[in-house]
């Protein structure tokens, strides 16, 4: 694991106030990047600048809650990225094209023939249904084109923020356990013990480097 030294000052003068681009610094964000082998796809795809650019769409990241629940918050983001892409490695799902994402019973998103609904982006956005409304929300026809995800940076950037205040934010209160449930409830409940340890453990090397306390409930 690498430290970056990127603690933040819980005693600043605004209280509750954080600045992500000063807590995800360079350091911080190349230091998971460059754990990447140099030859995987995300090592010239995902950049710190794609990220922020993203978070124009979404400030209500980090930006809740106390100090501690925000910095929390951006621990708990990177743990998952960094769990779900191998330190930014990997844009695509390995295998994913032989699996079956398309959810038949969703009439409201129908799949389109031909088209593949698997894990793409730094939070691996998954299934028909979400490809359309993440698509629906930030501007892409995810139905009729999911590639985009792995093509656009910046599109994939917003698609992992948009699945994370819609299905995350919500429950980062009840702990990191709460988020790794809403990302891959199959892994909970012994389902894979080892990738939810894994997680946990980046969330708390993250915690570590900003300077912030875990909290409660870290597995699920």
């Amino acid at each position: 694991m690498s430290d970056t030294s990127a603690a933040v000052d819980l005693d600043s003068e605004n209280e509750n106030e954080v600045s992500v681009a000063e807590v995800v610094t360079e350091a911080f964000f190349n230091a998971i990047l460059d754990q990447a082998d140099d030859t995987s796809a995300g090592k010239s795809f995902y950049t710190r600048e794609a990220f922020l650019g993203a978070l124009d769409s979404y400030s209500s990241f980090a930006g809740e809650g106390s100090k501690e629940d925000r910095l929390r918050e951006i621990a708990a983001f990177f743990a998952h990225v960094t769990h779900e892409t191998g330190h930014l490695q990997y844009i695509e799902e390995i295998d994913g094209a032989s699996k079956d994402y398309c959810d038949e019973n969703n009439t409201d998103h129908p799949c389109v023939q031909g088209e593949d609904y698997y894990g793409r982006g730094p939070l691996q956005l998954s299934w028909n249904y979400n490809y359309a409304a993440a698509g629906n929300s930030i501007g892409f026809d995810g139905l009729n084109n999911p590639e985009i995800v792995a093509t656009d940076v910046d599109i994939s950037w917003k698609t992992a923020l948009w699945f994370w205040m819609t299905n995350v934010h919500g429950v980062l209160d009840e702990g990191f356990g709460a988020t790794i449930r809403a990302i891959n409830s199959i892994e909970c409940d012994g389902g894979n013990t080892a990738a939810v340890n894994a997680r946990v453990e980046y969330y708390t090397e993250y915690c570590n480097q900003l300077g912030v306390s875990t909290g409660d409930n870290l597995t699920a």
